[in-house]
């Protein structure tokens, strides 16, 4: 029952580091993307 707990209380921890790294991904990806497009058109 204690590992299932822990188990459990790792869970959402292991979850919101996974948005927040995604989300960081994404967020460069688009200010990369969009400066090479804007350097492109220009």
């Amino acid at each position: 029952m204690s590992s299932k707990q822990r188990q459990s209380n790792e869970q959402p921890y292991l979850k919101g580091t996974l948005i927040s790294v995604f989300a960081i991904g994404i967020f460069i990806f688009i200010s990369w993307f969009s400066a090479y497009i804007f350097h492109l058109t220009r």
